[in-house]
This record gives structure tokens, C-alpha cells and sequence, in this order.
């Protein structure tokens, strides 16, 4: 088992790979009374052209398939793996994102049970065809339900008109329609593709004795046998053109104020290595000094009242796709977006961007890592969310410490780039009387 120090932070990880490829990274948290442990495959909605265990050829799969599959793993032939959890006091859940799935579970007591019991119910599938039949109108109700939602459809709307071409435009869960095309033979095959050793990851924060929970799991992990353990081919996904972004779209709901959304698409493929995670830091610092609240830009648009409170902002650094948005509502929509898109293009030159704000948001950034510590739980999705291979949420501290003004200038004058922006306006949906 290999070791890693991170004296700057006064934590130790240990890391082993199995003979069958997973990696397996344990956090020894003294003092504490909880495990939590979270299982990891890098297979998300976007990967739904593959090429499926003992094909060559890429195949194109139904919209929400990763989401699809997720929500059926717990469920098996004569139990629900739910049950065995609450049997043994643990709390259980599960997520699916654009890049990957992810199962968990944190309990006091029962660690080796409750460990059996993740790698067991994520490692036996079982699909049939009336649990499909079933799932599909449960999902479908969830599906509906977020297409009420002003501010989803607004982020979905962005979404689409910066990566019209690639699948992360789709929702997460699919449509109505796409799920319907879902089978047990589908789910079987994207199973068997993405859920191998080798394209998974088991991340544990725990005051128990590293060494003790890797022979739990080494013995776990002895007794299977896998039909293919090889990562899975995937189709290139590249939508960097920026002739393809719609400029502008809108939608009419019956919401009482207008939402409106900017966003702007990476100049460069996404790049799932430490550049890439230092990539993204740079951006959430950005965004921060030119839009947080303690930037002038803030405090301006505040009391022209272009924003307010609902006033958000986002970076999304995924496997082949990147993007900021910034978001809130708005009495004036056009008004909101004209705003904001003038000061993404003269970011550079930007009052807010100076070292001294930069120290103090660093200051204020390393102050949330380090409490963040104290949570086993946001450990362990920090690292889940942070996880770019060689360089994970460990090395965050010192990518905050090196990140310089120029750094940031440098960014905001090769990301910002007028022909990589796009606008999404949620507004007022009118009556009959008003047309």
C-alpha cells in the first residue's frame, strides 16, 4: 500500500490497486465515529456511444442509460439493497453526473457489513423486464418534474445552445422519450462496459485502521470474477467549433419574473490531468474576483439592481467539455446578459482583478478547504468531484498558492472570447389577453 503525506494540511492517504484494477484510496480519520465510503465508476450521461464488451464497433445508446442504471442497481431479484443497508444502520445513497456514477454509504457500526454490501449490490446486477417497465414511469415523473423547474430548463437551455453537438446538452436523466427505449439487454451492456475494476474507483474516510479495510476489501474483491476487465472504448466526443453555438434562445413559462442565463464555452478540450484541475481552480478564482461579493462588479450591478440575491455563478470542467455560466433573475432579461457579457469581455482589464483581492480570496478559499476536512462526507465528494488522475483534491492547496494576478489576467483574456458566449432567457409565458 503506497502512502502520501500532505503535511500542509496534516493528512495522509493511502492508495493500493487490486489485482483486478481498483484503485481503492483510504483517508485514516482519528477521532471520528463514522465510515464513509463512496464507489465510483467514470461512466456519466454523456457516454451513450460506446463500444460494449466484445464489440469493436461503437454503438449509440438511449439519453439518461448511466441514470437509467443507476436507479436499478439497488434493486435485486429478492431484495433491495436499501434494506441490507438500514439492516446494518447505514445511511445509502446514489448520483449520476455528466461523467460519472457514484454509489455511497456512511454508518458508526457494521463498516465491514456495510462495505460488503456496496461492493457486492454494484458488482451483481439484475435487470428485468417488468423492474424496467416499472423504473421507466417512476423516471419519467422525475423527468417531468425538472422540465417545471424555470431555473433547470434555463441552465438545460444554456447548455444546449453552447454544446449543441454533444451530449452533455441532454438532461442527465434522458427524456420521455429516450427512456422508453431502454432495456435490461441495454443496461446489461453498459453495465458490463463501464462497471469494471479497472473504470472504478473506491474513495474511504475512516477512523479504522487503513490495512484492516484493504484486506476486507482484497478478500471482498478475491472471490469474483469478472468476464471482461478492460476499459471501455468510448466514441471521441469534440464540440470545440464555435461556429455551432447558438447565440441566443428563449422559453416562455409561467414564472413571475424573467431568468436569464450567460454562458461561455471553453476555447480547449477539457484535459482530466492536473493542468485540468488547475485549469478549473483558475476559473472558480476568477469568477470569484470579477462576480463574487466582494468584487466591485457586485456591488455595481447590485445597486443598478441588474441582480440580485437569486445572482449565482458556475464552472463545469468535465471530461471533453468545459464552461462557465452566470445566472439570476432579472426584471430586465436583455438588460442582465448585455451586463454581464461587457464585463466578461474586458475581464482583463478589470478593477476587481488585483493581487490584493486575489490573497484575500485565497486566504478565504483555504480557510473552507481545510474546515471542509472536518466532514468526512465533504472529503469524500471533494475528492469524488475533484478527481483529475494523478492530481486530486490533496493537491489543491498548493494550486491555490501558486495562482498568481497575471495567471488570472492571462485566463480572462484566452477564455472570454466574444464568439464562445451565448444567452438563455426564461421569460414570462403570456396570456391570451396579452398577445
Amino acid at each position: 500500500m503506497k502512502t502520501i503525506n500532505f503535511s500542509e494540511i496534516g493528512e495522509q492517504l493511502h492508495q493500493i490497486v487490486l489485482d483486478n484494477g481498483l484503485q481503492v484510496n483510504i483517508l485514516p480519520k482519528q477521532n471520528y465515529h463514522k465510515t464513509f465510503a463512496i464507489l465510483t465508476t467514470n461512466y456519466g450521461s454523456i457516454d451513450i456511444n460506446f463500444a460494449p464488451v466484445g464489440s469493436a464497433e461503437v454503438k449509440h445508446y438511449p439519453a439518461g442509460i448511466a441514470h437509467f442504471l443507476e436507479h436499478k442497481m439497488f434493486e435485486k431479484a429478492d431484495h433491495d439493497a436499501f434494506d441490507l443497508f438500514g439492516k446494518y444502520g447505514a445511511d445509502a445513497n446514489a448520483f449520476t453526473s455528466y461523467t460519472k456514477t457514484s454509489y455511497l454509504f456512511s454508518s458508526t457500526d457494521y463498516v465491514h457489513e456495510n462495505l460488503d454490501i456496496l461492493l457486492d449490490f454494484v458488482q451483481d446486477p439484475y435487470f428485468s423486464e417488468a423492474s424496467v417497465a416499472k423504473e421507466k414511469g417512476i423516471i419519467a415523473q422525475e423527468i417531468k418534474m425538472y422540465d417545471d423547474d424555470a431555473d433547470w430548463r434555463g441552465e438545460m437551455g444554456l447548455i444546449g445552445n453552447l454544446f449543441p453537438n454533444h451530449p452533455i446538452h441532454l438532461d442527465i436523466a434522458g427524456t420521455v422519450q429516450s427512456i422508453d427505449q431502454i432495456t435490461p439487454a441495454a443496461l446489461y451492456e453498459a453495465y458490463r462496459t463501464f462497471y469494471v475494476p479497472k473504470n472504478m474507483n473506491l474513495f474511504i474516510a475512516s477512523p479504522l485502521d487503513p490495512q484492516q479495510l484493504a484486506t476486507w476489501i482484497q478478500e471482498n474483491q478475491a472471490t469474483k470474477h469478472f468476464e471482461a476487465n478492460k476499459r471501455p472504448k468510448r466514441a471521441t466526443l469534440n464540440d470545440q467549433s464555435p461556429e455551432d453555438i447558438m447565440i441566443y434562445r428563449f422559453a416562455e413559462m409561467p414564472v413571475k419574473r424573467s431568468k436569464s442565463f450567460v454562458g461561455v464555452k471553453g476555447p480547449d478540450e477539457s484535459t482530466i490531468d492536473r493542468s485540468g484541475l488547475v485549469r478549473k481552480i483558475k476559473l472558480q478564482f476568477l469568477l470569484q474576483m470579477l462576480f463574487g461579493v466582494s468584487s466591485q462588479n457586485f456591488a455595481e450591478l447590485y445597486r443598478q439592481g441588474i441582480v440580485d440575491d437569486s445572482f449565482g455563478f458556475e464552472v463545469m470542467y468535465e471530461r471533453s467539455a468545459n464552461f462557465v455560466m452566470l445566472y439570476g433573475d432579472a426584471e430586465d432579461p436583455g438588460k442582465f446578459s448585455d451586463t454581464i457579457l461587457n464585463l466578461l469581455e474586458t475581464a482583463k482589464d478589470s478593477p476587481d482583478l488585483t493581487a490584493e483581492h486575489l490573497q484575500r480570496l485565497k486566504q478565504k478559499r483555504i480557510g473552507e478547504l481545510l474546515f471542509s476536512f472536518n466532514s468526512l462526507e465533504s472529503i469524500a465528494n471533494l475528492y469524488n468531484n475533484n478527481n483529475f488522475n494523478e492530481a486530486t483534491i490533496f493537491d489543491v492547496w498548493q494550486i491555490i498558492n501558486d495562482l498568481t494576478i497575471t495567471d488570472l489576467q492571462d485566463l480572462a483574456a484566452a477564455y472570454f472570447l466574444h464568439d464562445n458566449t451565448s444567452v438563455f432567457h426564461v421569460v414570462p409565458k403570456q396570456t391570451e389577453n396579452e398577445k
